[in-house]
């Protein structure tokens, strides 16, 4: 497996192309294939995760994929259906396929109309600018971002000769549960839509499903993959599922790294845990905790915040047995060991602050009650969150 240069668009059969004028963008994805997608397990589900998942549930296939951002489209009623429906059917005109072909996405403030004239106005400027190159799989990763600071995108090549690439956005509102989160992978491999299905499931559980910012979960979080089979080969399902893993597992660290103010990224690993739902449980509980993000913004060695996480998370645990670490990569300042304090001296808690004082902070927890472990991602909670978040309409 290596890293590729060009996004999405290293993938044989894939075109893209986007624009951003201001705060409304528009993104085009031109591939044909077999395709499956996750979505967002909040009840309040946007317009167009309707749409795509019927039109996916019925054909298996994709032609093609329009993002908006800028508006999500969400809580919209039946104004809101036919305005994702209306993005589908303009795009299916213009490439000349059936409505259901078409994957409609959107991102950005619920509760609001669509300008759907506005789509439909800059459409044939998007087609017009589709490219294969690394800066059209840019624009099309430019184009729907929303709080984001920085675009998001992958590509890989497996041995096998298949390549996987995707692209996603997402800053704030993010706990996917399948926050506000879009991606949208493209493989040339030749996979049957219920391999696609299964495997996207289980590596969208491993990845965007472990990330946390704020803990909101999106109405609008989305995850596609569309396998177009140019490179003519059928690949072991193996080889799929370990491609799509790292390339979701990735966008998911992108995503949790640029979080609405972040300043770093948390990655939490929880080990020796009775089962494996146990330990998702803790490690989640761990970065979205308020305190232990506030602590390790302000570089604050309040240790005994992780501790409390865990035994608030609902997982099996027992205090006695539980250790505790933390690292920036290198060197390990144990703390905890089977329920002892073993370090708490002013050297100590001088390291840990040294440690938080890094971009990456490994937080590795071991309940020591049995094989089971599990890693999430998330990021610092800081004044720009706060800011952010109290100015997003304003």
């Amino acid at each position: 497996m290596k890293f590729i240069e060009g996004g999405i668009c290293a993938v044989k059969g894939v075109r893209a192309g986007g624009i951003k004028p201001g705060k409304m963008g528009l993104a085009i994805i031109q591939a044909e294939g077999n395709a499956a997608g996750v979505y967002t397990r909040n009840k309040v589900i946007a317009a167009p995760l309707v749409v795509t998942r019927e039109h996916i549930s019925k054909t298996g296939r994709l032609s093609g994929v329009v993002v908006n951002s800028g508006n999500a489209n969400a809580f919209t009623g039946v104004q809101g259906l036919a305005d994702a429906r209306i993005m589908a059917s303009s795009l299916a005109s213009k490439l000349d396929v059936s409505e259901e072909l078409i994957g409609v996405a959107s991102t950005g403030v619920v509760g609001r109309k669509l300008d759907t004239g506005w789509i439909t106005a800059h459409i044939d400027e998007v087609l017009e600018s589709l490219g294969e190159d690394a800066d059209a799989s840019m624009s099309a990763a430019r184009s729907i971002m929303t709080t984001d600071t920085v675009p998001k995108e992958i590509a890989i090549e497996i041995d096998c000769g298949i390549r996987i690439a995707g692209i996603a956005k997402g800053a704030g509102m993010i706990e996917p549960n399948m926050g506000t989160m879009l991606a949208f992978v493209y493989t040339d491999a030749e996979v049957h839509p219920d391999v696609l299905q299964s495997c996207l499931t289980v590596a969208v559980d491993k990845s965007f499903n472990m990330i946390v910012v704020d803990g909101d979960t999106s109405t609008n979080d989305m995850v596609l993959v569309t396998a177009t089979g140019q490179s003519g080969i059928i690949p072991e399902v193996s080889d799929i599922q370990a491609g799509l893993d790292y390339v979701l597992t990735e966008l998911a660290k992108m995503i949790a790294v640029d979080g609405e103010g972040a300043t770093k990224l948390i990655e939490s690993k929880v080990t020796g845990a009775a089962t494996e739902e146990d330990a998702r449980l803790v490690t989640k509980a761990i970065v979205r905790s308020p305190l232990v993000k506030s602590a390790i913004f302000g570089q604050d060695p309040n240790w005994g915040r992780i501790v409390v996480a865990a035994g608030y998370s609902g997982a099996n645990m027992d205090p006695e047995k539980i250790s505790l670490s933390f690292s920036a990569g290198t060197e390990v300042v144990e703390l905890v060991k089977d329920g002892e304090v073993v370090r708490n001296d002013e050297e100590t808690l001088s390291q840990l602050k040294a440690i938080m004082a890094e971009d990456e902070i490994y937080i590795i927890t071991d309940l020591g009650m049995g094989d089971k472990s599990a890693t999430a991602w998330g990021c610092d909670l800081t004044y720009d969150y706060v800011r952010i978040n109290a100015e997003y309409t304003t």
